[in-house]
């Protein structure tokens, strides 16, 4: 009988867990709502999304086009991740301000700090133009007929379809193309920095931390929309207003529990739920490690310069911080996708999608879509590969080369376009590059161009490369380009570009970095790219096409469209999970794990001593839990990825529980496969935050202006 109980709670979780996706909310009646309501929920998919009607949309916009964020005040305060803020906060970082190292707070209005090109976008509505974009279509001879035809499409919609003068439209595909939606957006310019507590706390665990469970990090920051007069968008002005939101969350400080339902409200970026097997096989085997190593090689670089230098340290956190980011998160994508068996299963579901097609007598449809997807990869293989390692060394992560890579589009510019062309884009380019090095150390980028350059003469696919990299000296290679070329600092560089278009690129092509990047780039255009595009061209038709299939044979399956950077919902419990043999994580996180890991004057884990003394102290104010110790974070079983960073968390009746910020990373595969035994996403509770913003800044200003539901009390301030 006991046996008997666990199988069916198993069986019962197992359900629970997969009614995740991400699922468009203006599409949520019907099969979504009634698993919602299963799983908990007491509002309505109306509550979620209206047009009409104030909803939880209207309180979720897309932050600075790369993370999300929430309203939490009728006065246009707004929450997001620490770092989904950081760039923001590091430009306004001196070495006499830290703000990374001591945090920011502004304990009235006139304090707050703008933010130049910041921008918080809402969506206003969305509408279905499926089949307006697919007029004239269908019929086309080519993939590239087609996709010339859908972009011509698009811009006719989105300029003759009714808005009002401030606002935007915005056409994504959806299902690989299958489906065609329209949304109506706002854009706010005037975003102002309000709250950011010390990296020690938003940032506490660093790399070393990041994408694991248990994790301790208060990764949240404060901004205020500002409006116009009329509440709508403006660029900054010292006469605007703060924003008035049509809809703002409740921040609930009565806690959560394991089972409890959870929602998350976001823009996810990219997810690649649907691709076949042998792609997923090509990420495992070939390009996810590639994108590693040379990522790995910049990493060990940057954080030997930044742990002896503070001025290194604030240039390169942001920088590195991104980087970062990803190179662990295909660390444990490669690892999950592996240990979940994804490649078998892949092939298992393909095997069933050819019996249907066979059985439904539709191969002249479908019937050579696995076959052509298999030639498809083999051909695409050394040219993927070959194009990561240009993207990573040339576009990423060498600066030098990515600065020398900016001028040689400008170099394209005049040879397509003329010279008054490349003279608009010239001053362009001037003022981008200020900013960027503001924040560049030759010292450091010498070390990872000498890393990496060794690594693409030697691991990029021979066949592709420049004679400039055949059987190169990466050592000597280095001390030459660095030792000569103007691009290593900002002077040099307006020294190349000062004179008309012949004198500009004259100097440029004398310049041995840009030699170098120009012998790169060009191999790569000629050798590389052409092909890459054609076949991936060939792939993105067959995708659609094996999209098109999936629908039509699988109507019964919880077939969600993959992340595009568009407001989604997603749906699951609190819960924990095992990762490995004889290991079980739970659900939630405290402080006590922060002071277990506390390491005096550590780059990842020391302590705020203001921190340790409320902690010896237990003065958690309002925010404990039943049992007087301080939660820190949870996780839940919420399909999310990157752009989810900054996403509410909500409980059953739309209240704000918690900020989303990370995965754990035995489940970051779930971008290409998700499995409910060991996906989680990882949030802030909604308490330490108010706890840090409360009893560690001080900031009583900001705690009156929200709305916040105390235990046993609906709505005490």
């Amino acid at each position: 009988m006991k046996f008997l109980k666990l199988l069916l709670v198993l069986v019962v979780f197992q359900v629970q867990a997969q009614q995740g996706g991400m699922w468009i909310p203006s599409l949520l009646k019907g099969t979504n709502e009634k698993e919602m309501k299963a799983l908990g929920m007491k509002i309505s998919a109306d509550d979620i999304y209206s047009v009409n009607n104030s909803s939880l949309k209207d309180a979720v916009p897309h932050f600075d086009g790369g993370c999300t964020a929430e309203m939490i005040s009728p006065k246009g305060l707004l929450l997001t991740n620490h770092h989904c803020g950081y760039d923001n906060i590091q430009s306004h970082s001196t070495v006499e301000h830290d703000y990374l190292t001591n945090g920011f707070w502004a304990y009235k209005m006139e304090d707050e700090l703008p933010n130049k090109d910041l921008t918080v976008t809402f969506i206003i509505k969305i509408e279905d133009v499926t089949n307006k974009i697919f007029e004239g279509v269908l019929n086309l001879p080519t993939e590239s007929d087609k996709q010339k035809r859908i972009q011509q499409n698009i811009a006719t919609v989105s300029k003759s379809f009714q808005k009002e003068s401030w606002q935007d439209i915005m056409i994504r595909a959806f299902y690989d193309g299958n489906q065609y939606l329209l949304f109506v957006t706002e854009t706010f310019k005037d975003v102002r920095l309000v709250g950011a507590p010390p990296s020690s706390i938003g940032k506490f665990g660093s790399d070393t931390d990041n994408w694991v469970w248990p994790r301790h990090t208060g990764d949240f920051s404060l901004f205020r929309i500002y409006a116009d007069k009329n509440n709508r968008p403006a660029e900054y002005s010292k006469d605007n207003v703060p924003y008035k939101p049509k809809h703002f969350f409740p921040v609930s400080a009565k806690g959560i529990q394991e089972n409890d339902f959870t929602m998350v409200m976001g823009y996810p970026g990219r997810t690649q739920e649907y691709l076949p097997s042998f792609a997923v096989e090509q990420i495992v085997n070939d390009l996810n490690p590639a994108k590693i190593e040379i990522r790995d090689a910049a990493l060990k670089v940057q954080d030997g310069f930044m742990r002896k230098d503070n001025a290194i340290k604030i240039q390169y956190a942001s920088k590195y911080a991104g980087v970062a980011n990803y190179w662990k998160k295909w660390i444990g994508e490669t690892k999950g996708l592996k240990k979940s068996n994804a490649v078998a299963f892949k092939q298992d579901f393909e095997k069933k999608f050819q019996e249907k097609v066979n059985k439904a007598g539709k191969q002249v449809e479908y019937g050579t879509i696995l076959a052509d997807f298999e030639k498809n990869y083999k051909e695409i293989r050394e040219y993927a590969i070959a194009r990561d390692y240009f993207t990573e060394v040339v576009l990423r992560n060498s600066e030098i080369l990515s600065f020398g890579y900016r001028l040689y589009q400008l170099e394209q510019v005049y040879n397509t376009r003329g010279e008054q062309a490349f003279n608009d884009r010239k001053s362009n380019l001037i003022s981008g590059f200020e900013g960027l090095y503001k924040d560049y150390s030759a010292q450091v980028d010498e070390k990872v161009f000498e890393q990496l350059i060794h690594l693409y003469a030697n691991k990029s696919p021979k066949q592709f490369l420049p004679e400039t990299l055949i059987k190169i000296n990466a050592t000597d290679l280095t001390a030459s380009v660095f030792g000569s070329s103007k691009l290593t600092n900002f002077n040099g560089l307006k020294e190349l570009l000062n004179g008309d278009a012949k004198l500009v690129l004259e100097k440029l092509n004398q310049d041995k970095g840009y030699q170098l990047v120009k012998s790169i780039a060009d191999s790569y255009q000629k050798n590389v790219a052409p092909k890459f595009d054609e076949i991936n061209l060939k792939n993105i038709a067959l995708q659609r096409t094996y999209m098109k299939g999936i629908m039509e044979f699988f109507p019964n399956d919880r077939i969600f469209p993959d992340a595009n950077s568009t407001l989604r919902v997603t749906y699951g419990k609190v819960k924990g999970y095992k990762p490995s043999d004889a290991v079980i994580y739970e659900p939630v996180s405290y402080l006590d794990g922060v002071i277990e890991k506390y390491i005096p004057g550590d780059y990842e884990f020391d302590v705020p001593k203001k921190l340790i003394d409320l902690y010896n102290a237990k003065d958690y104010g309002r925010y404990a839990d039943k049992n007087g110790k301080m939660p820190l974070a949870f996780i839940a079983t919420n399909h999310t990825t990157g752009g989810n960073s900054g996403s509410p968390a909500l409980d059953a009746k739309g209240n704000l529980i918690g900020l989303n910020f990370d995965r754990v990373w035995e489940g970051t595969m779930s971008d290409i496969y998700y499995s409910p035994e060991i996906c989680r996403n990882i949030m802030v509770d909604a308490r330490y935050i108010l706890f840090i913003i409360d009893k560690y800044a001080g900031a009583k200003n900001l705690i009156e202006e929200m709305t916040i539901i105390y235990p046993k009390s609906q709505k005490t301030k």
